[in-house]
């Protein structure tokens, strides 16, 4: 037996233990996202993204797929608790920001960004967390800074956030 096929004598096992105690047996394929309910994720992590997920957070995260995707509340509640779902289950947002990228235009993606934007104000405040997600997010989409710190801006206007 070769010194890898040895090596892997001993990961599968330890693999296996993880997923188990992930509670997943490594048969289960993740949930593949729409580019709604993948927007809907990347909101409902903006959301989590200074430790806590308030009502209101939950509330403009509705709102906002409710403008966006012309929803009544009841859809976009369904909606945002899809986006709740797939986040809960995601190692990362690659997944949800390649699925974005593939559906909206790059030119239409700095409303994306506005979107997340709104999340985070929920609160009234910005904190660091926040800030680096967006930075992470707009790297992803390939937004530039430039563009990303105009759509803060807008949203904090139309907020009346200062």
């Amino acid at each position: 037996m070769s010194s890898f096929g040895s090596k892997l004598l001993y990961i599968r096992p330890m693999i296996d233990l993880f997923r188990r105690l992930a509670g997943r047996t490594g048969d289960e394929r993740p949930a593949q996202a729409d580019e709604r309910t993948a927007l809907a994720a990347l909101l409902v992590e903006a959301a989590h993204a200074d430790g806590s997920y308030e009502a209101e957070e939950s509330a403009r995260i509705a709102r906002v797929l409710a403008t966006r995707y012309d929803l009544s509340a009841a859809e976009a509640a369904a909606l945002r608790a899809a986006g709740e779902a797939v986040q809960a289950e995601a190692l990362d947002l690659v997944q949800f920001t390649r699925v974005v990228k593939k559906a909206v235009p790059h030119e239409e993606r700095v409303r994306v960004i506005e979107a997340v934007w709104e999340v985070i104000y929920a609160d009234g405040v910005r904190e660091m967390h926040e800030s680096a997600l967006i930075r992470l997010l707009c790297g992803l989409l390939h937004i530039a800074d430039r563009d990303a710190g105009l759509a803060r801006q807008r949203v904090a206007a139309r907020l009346g956030i200062e």
